[in-house]
């Protein structure tokens, strides 16, 4: 019993805190939030046009 709940914890701590994440991330932009922003040669100012 004590074992479940410790594992039901975990696991949702866990996903509480990939959401955080996430959320947090998604606050930054497309561009401030990307892992490889320091490499990365697109021009994020530019906005495509959508048909």
């Amino acid at each position: 019993m004590l074992v479940n709940i410790l594992l039901g914890v975990a696991i949702f701590g866990y996903a509480g805190f990939a959401l955080f994440n996430a959320i947090r991330k998604s606050k930054k932009g497309k561009c401030a939030a990307c892992s490889i922003k320091n490499s990365c040669s697109s021009n994020c100012s530019v906005i495509p046009n959508q048909k």
